[in-house]
């Protein structure tokens, strides 16, 4: 009965710690730069609450895979620093009870984070980073007026940049600039009062139909050098833009967004999932070296658990600041590998894929010794 007690306080102190932790690591990592990411990829927003939280939805499963194996590494440190300065380790050793068996809850802990820590990694997170590249599409097509931010430059539509003065209601732009280049020069400029958007049912492509419009064109040089500006014309004309081609560019996916089955098809049979073309060394290696990550990830929190609990008894403080800095400096120095493994993934003859793995063949190494030392004395 008493082991049943402490397995339960030992279990819930962890668990609080860490549930803690991923939600305040994920405000930090995922909150704390969820607009910039939004703007990065839609623009100074105007969008309606939903696409917000929805691609909010889509960024969490990324955190969860660093939030998880950092904030149960961070709660074993807490608890086990704090059981150790209150000498509550102490007693339990002074009971008979072998160090395995105290941490017993914590490494069935350990294996069912792991176990959501795999499914994050090998189903949620390739297809919630697919979704996230569409989300803009989807966007765009259903209303393309959201291309058009107030006072910033579009920039999505190959050889134009438009920016846009002010928008007005559901199809309206006012104050429209537009750079039409040849590569990096610019060879017409396009100045607008007002331009209205027309989106034809059944079309990828929408039209804009420009009004009071100043036409420049400019002459260049070989060296940059304007020699020329014919100009300006005024009239009216409709410009057409191609929002197939942005599909083009959501339609184009990395190893990363991949599903984890067609990675080990293309490894297994050397062709692309999704193009069906014959893969090269360099690709191959990238989705076997892809497909490595999302299980080595997986197993960090089992790896966090064998060397957090030693870290945690040895430190022997009761501050928080202690426990989050080891396990900031444990965290960083077990995903430097994984980093380094990844910036060689095109490169099969490192074997990145086995890099992947470095990491935890070191930590449980390095954690097991340590285990066995504290089991001894």
């Amino acid at each position: 009965m008493t082991f049943r007690i402490f397995d339960r306080y030992i279990g819930r102190q962890v668990f609080s710690a860490t549930l803690t932790g991923v939600l305040v690591l994920s405000g930090v990592m995922v909150l704390g730069n969820i607009y910039k990411k939004l703007d990065q990829l839609l623009g100074d927003t105007q969008f309606p609450i939903s696409v917000v939280a929805k691609f909010i939805a889509l960024v969490i499963p990324f955190s969860l895979i660093f939030t998880i194996p950092c904030a149960f590494l961070t709660g074993i440190l807490l608890v086990f620093g704090r059981m150790s300065a209150d000498n509550e380790m102490v007693s339990l050793r002074m009971t008979g009870t072998p160090m395995w068996r105290i941490c017993a809850p914590v490494f069935v802990l350990a294996a069912a984070l792991c176990t959501v820590c795999f499914y994050v990694n090998v189903s949620l997170a390739p297809i919630a980073k697919n979704s996230m590249k569409r989300l803009l599409y989807d966007v765009m097509t259903n209303d393309p007026i959201n291309l058009f931010q107030e006072g910033r430059v579009l920039d999505k539509f190959p050889d134009y940049r438009i920016y846009t003065g002010k928008r007005k209601g559901k199809d309206t732009l006012e104050n429209l600039q537009i750079f039409k280049l040849n590569g990096s020069r610019v060879e017409q400029f396009i100045r607008a009062k007002t331009a209205v958007i027309e989106v034809k049912p059944g079309e990828l492509d929408f039209i804009l139909h420009l009004r009071d419009a100043n036409f420049e064109n400019v002459v260049t040089s070989d060296a940059g050098v304007i020699e020329k500006v014919d100009g300006p014309h005024m009239g009216a004309t409709a410009m057409k833009f191609p929002l197939s081609d942005l599909k083009g560019k959501t339609e184009r996916i990395n190893a990363s967004m991949k599903s984890t089955m067609a990675l080990w098809g293309e490894v297994l049979s050397g062709t692309d999932s999704a193009t069906g073309l014959e893969l090269d060394k360099k690709a191959k290696s990238v989705a076997l070296t892809e497909v490595s990550k999302r299980y080595s990830f997986s197993l960090a929190c089992l790896t966090f658990a064998l060397i957090g609990i030693p870290l945690g008894i040895t430190a022997q403080r009761r501050e928080t600041t202690a426990g989050f800095v080891l396990s900031l400096v444990t965290a960083l120095a077990y995903y430097f590998f994984i980093l380094l493994a990844d910036m060689f993934n095109e490169k099969p003859s490192v074997y990145p894929h086995l890099l992947m793995w470095l990491p935890n063949f070191l930590f449980l190494g390095l954690g097991g010794w340590m285990f066995y030392k504290l089991s001894k004395k």
